[in-house]
């Protein structure tokens, strides 16, 4: 089993995006920061928060499940907000996808926020709500299920440093696994954490057994040239013993967004 996790950075890389993602062979997808819109709107928009300006695809969702006939996807938004076309506004939904090839059921699944609550009528303050998906699949190959959870961390201005809101973030990402997660079986989390390698985060996972394959295996950098600022640490990837870790790649070509994928084939 294939899975890739990628922060799609709202589609701004579009074509490469696009493209690796329809060759990537994975068989299940945990993508963060991925736009939908109507269908009658403008492919291009603009995300504007103070001075920061971000092209973002519209109908991001749309296109990436075009290019995935074979898997169901799922859309978990954290909230609905404008984007720009010139000056005219366009609401649009901004979350999480997960899409999973339907040769593997799912048998389990449960989404939630992990902070904050959904805003139906704009981004909100900072720092703004967060969501996280686990699904539970089924191999009919290797005869063994797994669960798979991913999330999108919540981004504070002042870093990525522990504050309340992590700690409890990390309870409550925690509290929706253990719905999902029988505890004897393979389990992998994974997504844009937003943290440092030395978060209270890992310790809260870790009590599940949770191990993180980015910093265990010496890798010191998850995102690529198209982010400027110091501090590489964002994405990762755990795994608890019974995951048999045939290949992890922190993928550095190509560069289809701001953030590396987390590419990991297990039995």
């Amino acid at each position: 089993m294939r899975i890739i996790s990628l922060n799609a950075w709202g589609g701004s890389i579009h074509a490469p995006l696009i493209d690796y993602l329809a060759h990537a062979e994975a068989d299940v997808f945990c993508l963060q920061e991925v736009v939908r819109s109507a269908a009658d709107t403008p492919e291009w928009l603009e995300y504007r928060d103070g001075g920061t300006r971000l092209a973002q695809r519209a109908r991001l969702y749309d296109e990436i499940a075009a290019v995935l006939p074979d898997h169901d996807g799922y859309f978990i938004p954290f909230a609905r907000g404008d984007l720009f076309h010139g000056e005219t506004l366009f609401p649009s939904e901004f979350g999480i996808a997960t899409f999973v090839r339907r040769s593997y059921p799912v048998i389990g699944q449960a989404a939630d926020f992990i902070h904050g609550r959904f805003s139906p009528d704009g981004w909100g303050e900072h720092p703004r709500s967060r969501n996280a998906h686990c699904i539970r699949l089924f191999d009919y190959a290797g005869g063994f299920s797994v669960t798979i959870a991913q999330l999108h961390g919540l981004r504070d201005p002042a870093g990525k440093g522990d504050i309340p809101a992590r700690h409890a973030q990390a309870d409550a990402l925690v509290e929706l696994i253990e719905r999902v997660w029988p505890d004897d079986e393979r389990l992998v989390v994974c997504g844009d954490f937003n943290v440092l390698p030395d978060s209270i985060s890992f310790e809260k996972l870790g009590r599940l057994g949770l191990n993180d394959l980015v910093t265990s295996r010496g890798f010191t950098d998850t995102r690529t040239s198209l982010y400027p600022k110091e501090g590489r640490f964002a994405d990762y990837m755990l795994v608890t013993p019974e995951v048999v870790v045939e290949r992890f790649e922190v993928v550095e070509q190509p560069e289809v967004s701001d953030h590396r994928a987390l590419l990991i084939e297990l039995a």
